[in-house]
C-alpha cells in the first residue's frame, strides 16, 4: 500500500521558517515525481512545488518563488519543503503526493500537516 506521511507543520510568525518532510513507505519514491500542494480555508487546493525523480528538474508556484526550496533524498525515501519568509497567506494545510511526473495524475496523497503563518 502506498502511503505517504507529512511531517514538521506548525504555528510560525511571519517572516519565520518551518521545513516540511513526507515520507513514503509500502513503495520506494525513486520513479515518482514529489509535489507539495496546500489548501487555505475555503479556497482549492493548489500546487507549490514539484521536483522531478531524479532531483534535477524543480518547480514552483510564483507565489513561494525565492521562499520554498524543494529536495528529495531517495536513499531515505523523502521529500522536504523548506519555507522562508513565511508570510500570513502561506496558511493552509501542506499534503505532499506522489506522481508519475509533475504534471501527471497523483499516485498518493499524503493526509496533510496545518502550518499557520500568524503573528
Amino acid at each position: 500500500q502506498l502511503q505517504l506521511v507529512e511531517s514538521g507543520g506548525g504555528l510560525v510568525q511571519p517572516g519565520g521558517s518551518l521545513r516540511l518532510s513526507c515520507a513514503a513507505s509500502g513503495f520506494t519514491l525513486d520513479y515518482y515525481a514529489l509535489g507539495w500542494f496546500r489548501q487555505a480555508p475555503g479556497k482549492e487546493r493548489e500546487g507549490v512545488s514539484c521536483i522531478s525523480s531524479k532531483g534535477g528538474s524543480t518547480k514552483y508556484a510564483d507565489s513561494v518563488k525565492g521562499r520554498f526550496t524543494i529536495s528529495r533524498d531517495n536513499a531515505k525515501n523523502t521529500v522536504s519543503l523548506q519555507m522562508n519568509s513565511l508570510k500570513p497567506e502561506d496558511t493552509g494545510v501542506y499534503y505532499c503526493a506522489a506522481r508519475y511526473y509533475c504534471s501527471g495524475p497523483t499516485a498518493s496523497w499524503g493526509q496533510g500537516t496545518q502550518v499557520t503563518v500568524a503573528s
